[in-house]
C-alpha cells in the first residue's frame, strides 16, 4: 500500500485507468459471441430508458418555474393544472425506473454469470488450478475471487457506467438551463461595471470541479486500503473452511486451542483493516457531507442578486436552482462514487490477478515443460524425461522408458524421492519438467490419489465422476462395487450425503478402484490409492483391476515390497543427501519371461541383468 501512495496521485490516477482496461479487456468477451445477442439487446434498453429518464428530469424542472410561478402570482388555477401535471411525471418516472432497474438487474446478473463461466473454465483445468495446488507463490484464495470479487466488479461497472451516461447527457442539457434561464450578471465593484455571461454556468462549473478534485486527492489511499481489506477477509474465510475440512484431524489432536488462536489472529488482521477503510472513508465523508449542505443553498445564494432586482421570477430561482443541483450530481459523479470506485478497483484487481492466471500463456509453451505429443503407436514412451519444479529444478534425472498396454509397474523409492513426480509425469499431468512424452492417441490417464474426490449428491454419482451418473448402466456400478469389496454400500446408490465425509478413507479407496473398472483407462496410476486398506486387501483390489483391464497399463506407486508375481516390471526410485532422485530398474519382481535382449527403456538399453539397471543419469 505504501508504495502505491508514494507514487502519487497521478501515477495512482494512471495505474487505475490502466486496470481498467484491462478488466474490460477481460470481460468485453461478453458483448461477443453467443452472448452477444442477448447483452447488447439489454444495453441498448438500458440507454434508451436513461434518455427517458433524462426527459423526466427537464420536465420536472419545468415543472418547478410553473408552480411556483403560479404561486407567486397567486394564481390557483395554474397551481392546481401543475399538481395534476405533477401526477403524470410522477408515474412517468416510476414507470422509466422500473425499466431502468429490470434491465440493470438483468444485464449485472447475466454479465456475471458469463465473466464466472470464463474463469472457472480456465481455472478448473488441470493446468491451471492443478498447477497452482502445487506452485508455493500461488493465486490467493481463488474461491472468494470467483464468487464474490467477481460480482463486486461487474455489478458497480453497469452502476458506474449509468452514472458516466446520466451525468453526460444531464450536464449538456441542464447547463443548457442554466444559460437560457440565468442569463448574464451585471456586477458593480469600486465603480465599475462588471459584464459577467453565464454566470450560473460558471459558478456552477468551478464549484463541482472544486469538489470533485478535493474527494479522490483526500481519499486517494482508499482504493489500496479496501483491497487490503478484502485480501484479509478473503483469507480468514479461506481459514474457516480450511478448519471445517480436516475438523477429524484438528479434533482427534487436540488442535482447537491453536485453531482458534489462528482465526483470532487472522480476524484481528481483518478489524485492523477494516478500521484502516473507516478512517480513510471518514477522511472523504468530511468533503461529501459539506458539499451535500453547500449544493442547495449555493444556486439561492447566486441568483439572489438578479431576483432582487426583478430580472427573475421566483420559478425561475427554483428552476435554476434544480439545474444547479442536476450540473452538481454530472459534475460530481466521480467524487460522490469515489468510495465505491475505490471497492470496484479492489475488486477487479483481484479478478484480474485471477485472469492472468487462468489466460497465462500455456504451460506447454514454457521453458520447464516437457514436449508432449501423441503418436499412433499403443505404447507410452518417454524419452529423457525430467520432472522438475516450477523453478525448474530437476527433481528426477533424465530417463528413459516405455510402457507397452498390459504392463504393470511397481514404483518404489523412498518417501521424497519423487515417485509420484515420475507417475504423473508419465500420465503427462505435471507441469514442468524437460525432455519428450508420446502418448497414444486418444489415451485416457487416470491418477488415482490417497485423498480420492467425491462430489456431493447421490452415490451412484459419486462413482460415476468425472461422468454423469446416466453414463453407466446400474447393473455394470453394483458389479464394479461388488468387485471391490463395497456390496454394503449398494443399498445406498441413491441416498443423497456429503459422501467426502460420510464414508471411511478406505471406502473412498476402494470407490476410486471402482471408478477406474467403470471407465476402464489406457493408463492407470495408483499413487498410494490403496494405501488405507489392509495389505491382503489392497492386494486383491490391485488383483482385480489388473483382471479386469488387461489391456491397461498399470503403475503402481508405493513404498512397500512387490508381490511376486504381480508386477511384469519394477522401478526404484534412488535419491542420494544431494541432488535428483534417479531412477533405476530391477528385475526382482518381475516373473514375466522376456526375451534376452528386450529393450526395457526407449534407447534400447538391453534388458534381463540380475543387478539394478539404472534408467537415467543425472544431468
Amino acid at each position: 500500500m505504501g508504495q502505491i501512495g508514494s507514487t502519487g496521485p497521478a501515477a495512482v490516477r494512471a495505474l487505475e485507468l490502466g486496470l481498467a482496461s484491462r478488466f474490460m479487456r477481460l470481460s468485453a468477451g461478453f458483448w461477443r459471441g453467443e452472448t452477444a445477442r442477448i447483452a447488447l439487446g439489454l444495453t441498448v434498453l438500458l440507454g434508451i430508458a436513461l434518455v427517458l429518464k433524462l426527459f423526466v428530469d427537464v420536465g420536472m424542472n419545468r415543472w418547478n418555474r410553473w408552480f411556483f410561478d403560479a404561486l407567486e402570482r397567486h394564481d390557483g388555477q395554474s397551481a392546481l393544472r401543475a399538481v395534476v401535471v405533477f401526477c403524470g411525471i410522477v408515474a412517468g418516472a416510476a414507470a422509466v425506473g422500473v425499466l431502468i432497474v429490470r434491465t440493470r438487474e438483468e444485464l449485472q446478473v447475466r454479465w456475471r454469470a458469463w465473466l464466472t463461466g470464463r474463469l472457472l473454465d480456465g481455472w478448473l483445468s488441470r493446468e491451471t488450478f492443478a498447477r497452482q495446488a502445487l506452485e508455493a507463490d500461488a493465486v490467493a484464495n481463488p474461491e472468494y475471487r470467483i464468487s464474490d470479487d467477481v460480482r463486486m466488479a461487474t455489478e458497480p461497472l453497469v452502476d458506474f457506467a449509468i452514472g458516466l451516461f446520466t451525468a453526460i447527457l444531464a450536464f449538456v442539457t441542464f447547463v443548457g438551463i442554466l444559460w437560457s434561464v440565468g442569463g448574464n450578471l451585471v456586477v458593480t465593484v469600486g465603480g465599475r461595471t462588471w459584464d459577467i455571461p453565464a454566470f450560473m454556468v460558471i459558478g456552477a462549473i468551478l464549484y463541482g470541479v472544486t469538489t470533485s478534485t478535493l474527494v479522490p486527492l483526500v481519499g486517494r489511499r482508499l482504493s489500496p486500503t479496501v483491497e487490503a481489506r478484502n485480501e484479509a477477509e478473503a483469507r480468514f474465510r479461506s481459514d474457516l473452511i480450511r478448519i471445517r475440512e480436516n475438523a477429524d484431524a484438528i479434533s482427534l489432536g487436540a488442535g482447537e486451542r491453536q485453531a482458534r488462536d489462528n482465526l483470532e489472529r487472522g480476524y484481528a488482521t481483518v478489524v485492523r483493516r477494516w478500521l484502516e477503510v473507516v478512517r480513510q472513508h471518514g477522511h472523504v465523508t468530511w468533503v461529501m457531507n459539506a458539499n451535500s449542505a453547500i449544493i442547495p443553498v449555493a444556486p439561492l445564494v447566486m441568483a439572489v442578486p438578479k431576483y432582487l432586482s426583478g430580472d427573475l421570477t421566483l420559478g425561475e430561482v427554483m428552476q435554476l436552482a434544480s439545474a444547479f443541483a442536476q450540473v452538481q450530481i454530472a459534475i460530481g459523479w466521480l467524487a460522490d462514487n469515489y468510495w465505491k470506485v475505490a471497492e470496484w478497483l479492489a475488486s477487479a484487481r483481484r479478478v484480474l490477478e485471477l485472469g492472468d492466471v487462468v489466460g497465462a500463456v500455456d504451460p506447454a509453451t514454457g521453458p520447464f515443460r516437457p514436449s508432449v505429443a501423441t503418436a499412433r503407436g499403443s505404447a507410452v514412451v518417454a524419452a529423457r524425461l525430467s520432472p522438475c519444479d516450477e523453478r525448474g529444478v530437476a527433481l528426477v534425472a533424465p530417463f528413459d522408458l516405455t510402457l507397452e498396454p498390459g504392463d504393470r509397474v511397481h514404483l518404489s523409492g523412498r518417501a521424497g524421492a519423487g515417485k509420484s513426480v515420475i507417475a504423473r509425469s508419465l500420465a503427462g499431468l505435471w507441469p514442468w519438467g524437460t525432455g519428450q512424452l508420446m502418448l497414444p492417441t486418444g489415451l485416457n490417464a487416470v491418477v488415482m490419489s490417497p485423498q480420492p474426490y467425491l462430489p456431493d449428491g447421490s452415490l451412484r454419482a459419486a462413482i460415476a465422476y468425472p461422468s454423469p451418473e446416466s453414463a453407466f448402466d446400474a447393473a455394470d456400478v453394483e458389479d464394479a462395487l461388488r468387485a471391490v469389496g463395497l456390496e454394503r454400500c449398494m443399498p445406498r446408490l441413491d441416498q443423497e450425503a456429503r459422501w467426502q465425509t460420510a464414508l471411511s478413507l478406505p471406502e473412498r479407496q476402494r470407490i476410486s478402484a471402482a471408478r477406474v473398472l467403470l471407465h476402464r483407462p489406457g493408463l492407470v496410476v495408483i499413487d498410494e490409492a490403496l494405501s488405507a486398506l489392509d495389505p491382503k486387501d489392497r492386494d486383491d483390489v490391485y488383483a482385480v483391476l489388473a483382471r479386469q483391464c488387461p489391456e491397461a497399463t498399470i503403475v503402481d506407486v508405493s513404498n512397500g515390497a512387490a508381490p511376486a508375481g504381480a508386477y511384469t516390471r519394477s522401478l526404484e526410485v534412488r535419491r542420494g543427501a544431494t541432488g535428483p532422485g534417479v531412477v533405476h530398474e530391477t528385475d526382482g519382481a518381475i516373473t514375466k519371461p522376456r526375451r534376452a535382449g528386450r529393450s526395457s527403456t526407449a534407447t534400447g538399453e538391453p534388458d534381463g541383468r540380475s543387478a539394478p539397471a539404472m534408467l537415467g543419469k543425472p544431468t
